[in-house]
């Protein structure tokens, strides 16, 4: 169960690093337009320094995962696993978009569950 777990923490955290990425470098660019369904290429520009900051903040729950393993802290793993998944039931809450459910919630419940039984 702990190889599994940690497959998974490491799933969130890659998916986490990724959506830094997309918020914080391709924001204004057409991958980036795209991903988050933007509605023009202004908007995007407008709303960058927001776009920045959030992702930032993903920044900060995939290094906290990351710590977590380091430290070999099931506590801490476990913090920051709900914190994702709380952020993925909130994000599917305002944008009413499932996928942020599929993505952030659904890999981090399976590392909640999975931890947690080791």
């Amino acid at each position: 169960m702990k190889y599994l777990s940690i497959a998974f923490t490491l799933l969130v955290i890659i998916i986490h690093f990724y959506i830094v990425y997309l918020e914080m470098v391709l924001w204004t660019k057409e991958k980036g337009i795209k991903t988050f369904g933007l509605k023009s290429k202004e908007f995007a520009e407008q709303t960058k320094v927001m776009a920045a900051n959030q992702g930032l903040y993903n920044g900060f729950l995939a290094v906290g995962l990351l710590w977590s393993l380091a430290i070999n802290n099931t506590d801490v793993t476990l913090f920051f696993l709900i914190c994702v998944f709380i952020a993925g039931i909130y994000g599917f809450y305002s944008t009413k978009k499932i996928s942020i459910f599929y993505i952030q919630s659904i890999p981090s419940i399976l590392g909640i569950i999975t931890t947690a039984l080791m």
